[in-house]
């Protein structure tokens, strides 16, 4: 049984397949300085401790994705990636709560994420979604320009 979430736009949100990496790689270079290579979603996507969950159109067009690492009680969101052209439109919402559904199946009862301090709109969508600020490290994200950002942790309980 494949398991199916709504999401905006026509949307719905399922899990991930390894033949999604190439074009993972793609919209996630879209939005992050340093994107990860294909061969790093094949790897995740691979492995059951690490599952992503894709916004997709009926004929399976991505448009975005959640990428969560799961390990005994605890879970990490390790990515989210909208395409530019879907952003605004409540689909890194629509990912998060799909998660949130999904872990409630797990043993996970926390969940931690970093996001660089200059990244407005995620900060503000993960507070929206019970995020708090935890810690933070310095330094964490390179910058195009050869800065460094640093990182927010964030956490929340899952139930």
């Amino acid at each position: 049984m494949i398991k199916l979430w709504m999401a905006p736009a026509g949307l719905h949100i399922e899990p991930g397949r390894v033949l999604d990496a190439k074009e993972l790689a793609r919209i996630h270079a879209l939005g992050f300085y340093r994107g990860w290579p294909a061969s790093e979603f094949e790897t995740f996507l691979a492995d059951r401790d690490t599952p992503i969950y894709v916004a997709c159109d009926a004929k399976r067009r991505i448009a975005g994705f959640a990428l969560i690492r799961v390990v005994a009680d605890e879970a990490e969101l390790l990515t989210i990636a909208v395409d530019p052209k879907w952003r605004g439109k409540g689909l890194g919402t629509a990912l998060l709560k799909a998660v949130f559904e999904d872990l409630l199946a797990t043993p996970a009862r926390r969940m931690f994420l970093e996001v660089s301090e200059d990244n407005a709109a995620a900060i503000k969508l993960y507070g929206r979604e019970g995020f708090e600020t935890i810690s933070t490290r310095k330094g964490y994200y390179a910058k195009p320009d050869g800065s460094q950002a640093t990182a927010l942790v964030m956490a929340r309980d899952l139930d």
